[in-house]
Order: structure tokens, then C-alpha cells, then sequence
């Protein structure tokens, strides 16, 4: 039988077979590994995605608005029987569970917020036969109130909540307490009642500012000292009479009274519109600083309230618009109230305006029965919300701002729980120039926490990006240069022997822990430019032209003694070339401070070119965060220079194209998309770097992109606040957006540098 001529009949069947099962061990083998690498890059990208998620879910509520929820409405608690007084004041304690309601007949009525039912009724003790004739309330947190008496005298008040624990539950006790005495204070000896009245107490003093019913406006001061048989004070008093010689206006009269909490200024507002300022802070002596109109002509003052912190006066007028003023240093340099925001959400008259206790917002109601929540400095309209059918009397906003209790015209109280945790966050806030009290212009800033309780939390964000792009710019002007002429000196002019120690030395500066680099540049490094900064300055000069020299004079050699030195191992003769150069530099220091810069370099920047001087600058940063950017940019840019195929350089040197030629026109094009990638993950590197930026910068938020100037960047003030931040606070929540920025940028910035690495790749794959 003739034999087959079928390839399989040549070879025995047991070596097909295990060839067979070779084969299939191998495509079994590469499909798991390629499922594997397919499914670690979807893994990457899902975290990725999970990452900018996770980072968006805490952001987003700083952008949500407030909620309102009306909890209960019922009459006016306390005022059944024969006493039915009007409101003169609402207030609600630190829990939001009583409410207090003083009442024009004298009356202090505490009672249940949810139901309304009363809890306690206290009669102040007036003086027999007196009665109220005007009303005003102090700073909201000591709720201390002020009542001028028809008697000419004046009675403060307090009302406290006392907590306990009976039988592990909660008590709230309410109490009226008189922190001056129960017995009124005089004011006016005539006996006049006092028709307008303002009033704040402090520490150490105490100040009543009233309007007599005879015209005469009186300010009594008084000075505490400890009682040691009361626990009243007692009080030494003061008194003079202000004169309103420069009113606009003579014949209108007075509305309001305020002063503010550090019995500073005092605010008079007039029935036409009018105010005068006056600075009080001497008490013998108050002076009249300003009088103004706070209303355009055919509209009038409707309401009036301060700010919390008493920086600010927030106007409403009969037009439904809010305005907020505060003094501003004009070009005389002196304080002038200035009208800074304005709100004009709402078109009927304001009939009230409650600001909340610790932040910049407020509650405004008008005459429609609508109430409006604002934040001041966020200029943001966060709610409007229709509470009654009838205009609204009095408003009242619990100390955390989490609740709002309000009386209409119609005598009805209405209490409404509130939802508004982030107010102060805007997108103006965030990345626009902001005009904060007592700044003399808009301003980005960045100050998050303070020692004082009226602190206004300041946090753009701008600062900080400007921060981190001069931090980064001043990391890559110095390593860019560097690592990559070094590396394509490395790859394609070096020997191989000196390539073998050089690539290892510089990747091994990679390994060098960052908060090594960061200790050493705020340690050493950052004093010794300081010490030395003309030094620093004339090493970019000498250094360059030195070497320069130096290679001419090699050149000029006899031959002999050049071609002693193998190829590619001239670069060795530069280090003590360099090392030297850089010595004479700093040697030449001091004198070159003496004799171009007085003696200070530091003074004469200042002096006369008026740029300030931080010890811990950019130039530190540059310096430091510069030389742990240097091996990534190098080893990247020195392998995709050297793996550039030689038989391209061996024909073009053929063609005679010089060494340079072929450099410039052959390699580098072909390496182009390795050296872009090489440069945009260094730039990677020196954005998100912490450490260095960290311990060798004063960490101050500053938009000034001067090199003798330090910064903040996006990751160090993440570094630095996040430990001290409140979960979920405004604080807490803007620091992820700091990073869901970071997070942005680098993501953006990484996908532009990839687009242009590929067209690089495709237009210089064919040479």
C-alpha cells in the first residue's frame, strides 16, 4: 500500500500530540493574559471613574439651595384675657424647641414651639406707673433687650435658658435675668420718655443711646465694676448730648438708632432716608464722621438691621430691595460708608430683616408675606418662600440658623424648620474677586479659620490654583532644560561605559522620599539663598559662560592631548569645571551685594522695585521641587531617545547629514511623542507634589507670581486642612472640590498631552 504524503504522517503520533497540547497550554496561557491586562485597565478606569464620583457626591451640596418647611402655626401665645400686647420682639433659644415673645405691655412670654402652648410668662419689673415707649434688641447671642421707659429711664433684660438633666432627660428652664439690675437706669433727668433707643453692653461697659420725646438725642455710658454683694454691677455713669447741627434734614425725624456691639459707631436713620455716623468710641467726645442718603429719591427706609459681627448695615427700603453697606478707607484715607451688594429678588417693601447669628445670611420678609434667605458675601438668593397671605410683622431666625419663626399681621405665629448648611458658596465666591468688611477692594483670598468668633470664613479657590501652576512653572523651568538636554547628551553623545553609571545615579535621585527634599529646602537650602541671593543670580551667568570658555580653550588644545580623552567622555571634564564655577559664584556674593545693591539685596528689592521678599519663595520650591522632577523627565526623554532605531541616525549620517543634523532633524523628531510624555508626566509630578511645596513655602495663599514671593498650592492646603476640618462642614466639603480640581486639571491636562503624543507619533512614524 503506497504511503501517504500528508504532513502528519511524517511525524509519530505522540510528538503531535504533545505538540498539540503545547499549543493550546500557550493560547490558553496568552488569553488569560490577555483578559488580565484587559481587565487591570478597566479596573484603573473604573476607579478613575469611581474616584471623580466619590469626589462629586461630597462637593455637590455646597451648591444645593435652602429648604424651608413649615412645622406648626397657632395664635399668639400669651395673648389671650386682659392681656393682649402687640410683639415688640420674637426670639427662639440655641435648640429651637421655646420660643420667646416680649410683649409692648411689659410681658415675656416662653412657650412651646412645635404646639404653641405657653410655658412660662414673666412680667418685667418695670417701674411703677412707666411704660414702654421704644424697644431695641443687643447682639442676638448674650439676648440681652433694652426697653426705653416713658419715664425717661431704660430697663435691660436678658432672657437665658437654663439646662438640666432630671432623670437623664433634658430640661430646658426659662429665666429673665437683669445683668444691670433690676432697677431701670436713668437716662433723661427731665422725666422725658424715650422715643428711640439703642443699647449694647460689653465686659467692662455698657451704652444706652436714646431720643428723648422732647427731641434731644442722649448718650449715657456707663463703666462696670464688680459688685461684691450684688450679682449686679455697679455702674459709674456718663452722659453727654449729641448735636445733629449737620443734618441734611432737620425736620425729619428719627427712626432708628444703632450701635454697634463695640460701642463704636452710631448709626441715626431718619425718615427721609437720611444717616449720620457718628464715632463714639469717645464717649466725651463722639464726633460725626458722615451723613449720607441710603435710598434714591421717592423711596423709603423700611428696615434696618446690622450684619452679624455689626460690620455691616443691611438696608431694606420700599422697593423690596436689600442693600448692604460698610465702611471702605477712601482716597483721603479716611472710613466712608459705601453701598457694597445689593439684592433686589423681591418687588414689595421689606418689613424685616433677621440676620443669623454666626454667618453673613439673612432673612428677609416684605409686605407680601414672602420671606427671602440670603448669604451677603456669596451675593446668592438661596430661597423665596410664601409664608402668609398678609404682610409680615415681626421675624425671628433660631441661633443655628436652622429654623425661622414668624408673626404676620393678622397676629398669627408660624414656625418653619429650615435646611440651608452651605450659604456662603457661590460660584462668584469661589473663583471671583470677593469684597469682604473692613477689605478695602475686592480681593481673591483664602482664609478658611481664625481665633474670632465673627471670623467670615474666606475661601477662594483661586489663590490656590494660581499657586499651584507657579509652583509648577518654576519646577519645570528648571528641569525641563535639564533633564532633557542632559538626557539626549546621555542617549545619543555619551559612551556607553559613562551611559551605564550616569542613567542609574539620576534615577536613583527618584528614590529620595519627597519630605526629605521639602525638609532639607526649608531647613538648609532656603536660608542659604537668603544668604546668598546675588550668588544665586550670578551663577546663571557664570556657569554658562565659563563652560563656554572652557570648550573653546579645549578646542584650541594640540590634538594629541584632546584625543587622550576617549569619545563621548568629554562630559567628565565639565564636573569640576562646574563644581568650580559655582564656588567663585558664591564667593563673588557678597561683594556684589556690596557694590550694586548697598549691602542688602533684600532692602534694594524692596526699596526700588517694591517686590517683597519671603525667605521660603518659588525659587526654593523651583529649586527643590525641580530637582525630584529631574529623573522622571530625564529617564523618560533618555529612553525614547535611545531606543530610536539606529539604522535612521547610521543613514542619515550616510547622506552626510552632521551628528547635529541628524540629532535635530532625525532623532529628536522621532523621540518627540517620548519627550512630550516625558514632559507632561513631570508636570504631572510638580502639580500634585505635597511635601516640597509644603515645609518649603510659607503656605501663604498670595496671587503674586513673583519668584521671591511664596504660594499655597491645591494638594499642600489639602495636606495642611484637612486634618482640622469638620466632616461635612462647608470647610470639609470645599476642600474636595479642591481636590475634585486637582483632580480635573490633571485629568484634562493628561488626555490633551495623550491627543497631541499620538498625532506626534503618526506624523513623524515614517522617517
Amino acid at each position: 500500500m503506497p504511503m501517504s504524503n500528508s504532513p502528519t504522517s511524517i511525524l509519530p503520533a505522540t510528538d503531535s500530540a504533545e505538540n498539540l497540547r503545547r499549543r493550546r497550554w500557550r493560547m490558553l496561557k496568552d488569553r488569560m493574559a490577555t483578559r488580565g491586562v484587559a481587565i487591570g485597565g478597566m479596573a484603573v478606569i473604573v476607579a478613575i471613574v469611581l474616584i471623580f464620583f466619590y469626589l462629586l457626591f461630597v462637593v455637590l451640596p455646597l451648591f444645593s439651595s435652602a429648604d424651608v418647611e413649615r412645622v406648626a402655626e397657632y395664635d399668639l401665645p400669651g395673648s389671650s384675657g386682659k392681656s393682649s400686647g402687640t410683639s415688640l420682639h420674637l426670639a427662639m433659644e440655641e435648640q429651637a424647641e421655646i420660643g420667646f415673645r416680649l410683649t409692648s405691655d411689659g410681658r415675656a412670654v416662653f412657650f412651646d414651639l412645635v404646639d404653641g402652648k405657653l410655658i412660662d410668662e414673666h412680667v418685667l419689673a418695670l417701674p411703677p406707673g412707666a411704660e414702654i415707649s421704644s424697644f431695641v434688641a443687643g447682639q442676638p447671642g448674650p439676648a440681652r433687650i433694652a426697653l426705653g421707659l416713658s419715664n425717661g429711664s431704660a430697663l435691660i433684660a436678658r432672657h437665658f435658658y437654663k439646662v438640666s438633666y432630671p432623670n437623664d432627660q433634658r430640661l430646658i428652664t426659662p429665666e429673665v435675668k437683669y445683668p444691670l439690675g433690676e432697677d431701670a437706669l436713668e437716662i433723661d433727668e427731665d422725666g422725658e420718655a424715650l422715643t428711640h433707643i439703642a443699647f449694647q453692653d460689653g465686659e467692662e461697659e455698657a451704652t444706652v443711646v436714646a431720643q428723648t420725646a422732647d427731641g434731644r438725642l442722649l448718650l449715657t455710658h456707663f463703666l462696670k465694676e464688680e459688685s461684691f454683694t450684688d450679682d449686679a454691677p455697679e455702674l459709674e455713669r456718663e452722659q453727654v448730648v449729641l448735636s445733629l447741627a449737620e443734618q441734611a434734614s432737620p425736620e425729619a425725624e428719627i427712626t432708628q438708632l444703632l450701635l454697634d456691639k463695640e460701642q463704636r459707631n452710631l448709626y441715626i436713620i431718619h425718615a427721609d432716608g437720611s444717616l449720620i455716623h457718628f464715632d463714639v468710641s469717645d464717649k466725651g467726645e463722639p464726633r460725626q464722621l458722615q451723613q449720607l442718603h441710603l435710598v434714591d429719591a421717592g423711596l423709603q427706609v423700611t428696615s434696618v438691621q446690622f450684619l452679624t459681627g455689626d460690620v455691616s448695615l443691611l438696608v431694606g427700603d420700599s422697593s423690596g430691595r436689600v442693600v448692604q453697606w460698610f465702611s471702605v478707607r477712601d482716597e483721603r484715607g479716611n472710613q466712608t460708608l459705601k453701598p457694597i451688594r445689593e439684592f433686589t429678588e423681591q418687588s414689595y417693601a421689606i418689613s424685616g430683616l433677621a440676620p443669623e447669628f454666626g454667618r453673613k445670611g439673612f432673612v428677609a420678609a416684605d409686605d407680601s408675606g414672602q420671606i427671602a434667605i440670603y448669604h451677603s458675601t456669596a451675593q446668592r438668593l438661596l430661597l423665596t418662600q410664601r409664608t402668609s397671605d398678609v404682610a409680615i410683622k415681626t421675624l425671628a431666625i433660631a441661633p443655628r440658623a436652622n429654623a425661622l419663626l414668624i408673626e404676620d399681621a393678622a397676629g398669627r405665629l408660624s414656625f418653619w424648620h429650615v435646611d440651608n448648611e452651605h450659604p456662603e458658596i457661590s460660584w462668584s465666591s469661589l473663583w471671583g474677586k470677593v469684597w469682604y468688611e473692613s477689605y478695602e477692594e475686592p480681593v481673591y483670598a483664602w482664609q478658611s479659620s481664625s481665633s474670632s468668633d465673627d471670623f467670615e470664613p474666606k475661601m477662594s479657590i483661586t489663590p490656590l490654583v494660581y499657586g499651584t501652576i507657579k509652583a509648577a512653572f518654576y519646577a519645570m523651568l528648571l528641569a525641563m532644560p535639564l533633564a532633557i538636554f542632559g538626557a539626549i547628551y546621555t542617549a545619543y553623545f555619551m559612551a556607553p561605559k559613562m551611559r551605564q553609571v550616569v542613567k542609574p545615579s539620576i534615577e536613583t535621585m527618584e528614590a529620595l522620599p519627597t519630605v526629605i527634599l521639602g525638609f532639607l529646602a526649608g531647613l538648609w537650602l532656603a536660608p542659604l539663598l537668603e544668604e546668598n541671593l546675588p550668588g544665586i543670580f550670578s551663577l546663571l551667568i557664570i556657569v554658562p559662560l565659563g563652560v563656554l570658555v572652557f570648550a573653546f580653550a579645549w578646542q584650541q588644545l594640540p590634538g594629541n592631548i584632546r584625543h587622550r580623552i576617549p569619545e563621548g567622555w568629554d562630559a567628565a571634564l565639565l564636573v569640576p569645571v562646574v563644581l568650580i564655577l559655582a564656588a567663585v559664584s558664591f564667593g563673588l556674593s557678597e561683594p556684589l551685594e556690596a557694590a550694586l545693591f548697598g549691602g542688602d539685596m533684600r532692602n534694594w528689592l524692596s526699596g526700588e522695585l517694591g517686590m517683597g521678599f519671603d525667605q521660603r519663595n518659588a525659587l526654593v520650591v523651583g529649586l527643590a521641587m525641580g530637582f525630584a522632577v529631574i529623573p522622571t523627565i530625564f529617564s523618560i526623554t533618555e529612553d525614547a531617545v535611545f531606543s530610536v532605531p539606529k539604522h535612521l541616525s547610521f543613514g542619515s549620517l550616510a547622506l552626510g547629514a552632521t551628528p547635529w543634523q541628524t540629532l535635530v532633524r532625525v532623532v529628536i523628531l522621532t523621540a518627540s511623542p517620548g519627550i512630550f510624555s516625558a514632559v507632561m508626566i513631570g508636570m504631572g509630578r510638580a502639580v500634585g507634589e505635597t511635601m516640597i511645596v509644603l515645609m518649603a513655602t510659607g503656605n501663604t495663599p498670595v496671587m503674586d507670581f513673583s519668584i521671591f514671593e511664596g504660594m499655597r498650592t491645591l494638594s499642600a492646603n489639602i495636606a495642611v486642612e484637612m486634618p482640622e476640618a469638620e466632616v461635612d462642614s462647608t470647610h470639609y466639603r470645599v476642600l474636595f472640590l479642591a481636590a475634585l480640581v486637582l483632580f480635573s486639571f490633571t485629568f484634562v491636562f493628561n488626555t490633551l498631552a495623550e491627543i497631541v503624543r499620538q498625532r506626534l507619533r503618526t506624523k513623524y512614524s515614517s522617517l
